[in-house]
């Protein structure tokens, strides 16, 4: 077994005797858990990547999150075969490591890291946006070198990103069960705040704002523009589904709960922000800028920025340079109250997708160490707020740092590369376990398996290969150092490596077994 890295699996009854050993305490009912997706999904992929798609595709951004929302709907219904069977923490990570063993589930997992990692730090950045939208409109200017990174002209660091995604550590640090309730309330702000934003902008769409539909076409004239390309960086806005996922060891009843939670998230999501993205287009427009040559400009580039505030100073400021994309729409139609409003909702609201975000990574961290790839110190569970602390405050300054100097579409785009990964190999694994284990108890059954998770597979590679060059090159070098890290110390370490394939009953910083839930709420 020590030579096989491909034949190192952890069986399933192995990996389910080990949560039920050394498991988090089950909190989280059916709507608590659908509130998670929906909290994790509803969030930077509307109220900020709403003008970085229009920049790449223009209005047909419509169709960027109509195949964003198709990929994902045959990924989840994978994600759902294998959370209702596997309902423990590590999401992706963990089937892997079931179905095609522990060199692969290093990789997935090491994925997971990148992907939830670098999108708690996109969304700290969106939320900074709108922070600071709200200070200017109460005749508040913060200095521009402190509220966006050194990429763009006059810039240094982006002082609100760090400070929300170091606040928003200390909350997750204090518990899970607290973490959700805060959760549920700042959703129904949100669902309520875009429900608004529907009402008032709908009415007045313009059809010639839809006019040229496709400017930069289905592809682009280079790789990430056009409505397939924009596809592939708002699929980040989808994302949250997979914490579900992940959240599957902290779920009462999760056979039943956690494909309610994954699909339900889902599918209302995706109702949302379609109408959305037709109110912020009919009413304002969504046609991208152009260099001299006229070829559209990448978000997030130094020329973007550039032209960007060049237009600002003119009192021309489109759609795809704003910072707090819903309330310009508002403020922009007549609506400058409402507006405001908005703004209120992302700058309360965001935080929780934040939160998610950090929950999912952090429970990565959790299991790989409770598996031995990494030192098992990480996998500690404070005594008095049953959370594994340790790996969320590392977490947590690693976000903070990456929000301080990156933008939020490189940072998106990045995160995709390691999420669509991940979600290839759950669709992979299904595939397998239909074969090779195929009279296990299936609570959620994917339907018409043999061509739903080809789908998602093809998908995910198709999405991949119009990720922006740089970020596809992100996972191979990240990949690289997690190979690194895993020869150094997981090979020799796991508890699969050692012959152990189960965490003993009486380690230390097992917590001890939650007390059946009365009710499920």
């Amino acid at each position: 077994m020590a030579f096989n890295l491909f034949g190192r699996i952890k069986p399933l009854d192995a990996i389910l005797a080990t949560a039920e050993k050394k498991a988090l305490t089950r909190t989280l009912g059916p709507v608590q858990l659908t509130l998670l997706g929906v909290g994790a999904v509803i969030g930077t992929g509307i109220f900020v990547l709403t003008s970085e798609a229009a920049q790449k595709a223009g209005p047909g951004m419509m169709w960027s999150f109509v195949i964003a929302g198709l990929v994902c709907v045959v990924a989840a219904l994978c994600y759902s075969e294998l959370a209702s069977m596997v309902p423990v923490s590590g999401s992706a990570y963990t089937y892997t490591y079931a179905v095609m063993g522990e060199l692969l589930a290093w990789m997935v997992g090491w994925a997971l890291i990148l992907e939830y990692a670098v999108a708690a730090s996109a969304v700290s950045v969106g939320w900074s946006g709108y922070f600071v939208g709200l200070l200017a409109n109460a005749g508040i200017e913060l200095p521009r070198a402190l509220t966006i990174g050194s990429y763009a002209p006059g810039g240094l660091i982006n002082l609100p990103a760090l400070i929300i995604a170091l606040l928003v550590t200390l909350l997750l640090m204090v518990g899970t069960s607290e973490s959700a309730k805060v959760n549920a309330v700042l959703v129904a702000i949100k669902v309520a705040a875009l429900t608004m934003f529907i009402v008032l902008t709908l009415p007045m769409m313009q059809g010639q704002n839809f006019d040229p539909f496709l400017p930069n076409g289905w592809f682009g004239e280079s790789r990430g523009f056009g409505a397939v390309g924009a596809a592939a960086s708002i699929f980040f806005a989808y994302v949250g589904f997979d914490a579900v996922s992940t959240a599957a060891e902290e779920t009462k009843n999760p056979q039943r709960n956690v494909p309610i939670g994954l699909i339900g998230s889902l599918v209302i999501c995706t109702v949302f922000y379609l109408l959305v993205a037709a109110g912020a287009i009919g009413t304002v427009g969504a046609q991208p800028i152009v260099d001299a040559a006229g070829n559209s400009l990448a978000p997030g580039s130094t020329e973007f920025a550039a032209q960007c505030q060049t237009l600002l100073a003119a009192g021309r400021e489109p759609l795809v340079c704003s910072h707090e994309a819903l309330a310009f729409v508002l403020r922009s139609i007549g609506y400058p109250a409402f507006g405001n409003i908005i703004g209120i909702a992302a700058f309360l609201a965001l935080p929780s997708v934040i939160l998610i975000m950090l929950f999912g990574q952090t429970r990565i961290f959790f299991v790989m160490a409770r598996d031995g790839l990494l030192p098992e110190k990480l996998a500690s569970i404070h005594p008095k707020w049953k959370t594994p602390h340790i790996v969320t405050a590392i977490t947590g300054v690693a976000v903070s740092v990456f929000a301080a100097f990156l933008p939020v579409g490189k940072l998106a785009d990045i995160s995709n590369s390691g999420t669509l990964f991940a979600f290839l190999m759950v669709a992979v694994a299904v595939l397998i376990l239909r074969r090779t284990d195929p009279g296990r108890h299936r609570p959620f059954r994917t339907p018409l398996v043999w061509i739903v998770a080809p789908l998602a597979i093809a998908g995910c590679l198709g999405l991949f290969y119009n990720l922006p060059l740089e970020a596809k090159l992100v996972l191979p070098v990240w990949g690289g150092i997690g190979l690194l890290l895993y020869f150094a110390y997981g090979y020799r370490k796991s508890h699969v490596a050692r012959g152990s394939i189960e965490v003993h009953e009486m380690d230390v910083d097992a917590p001890p077994q939650p007390v059946p839930p009365i009710s499920d709420q």
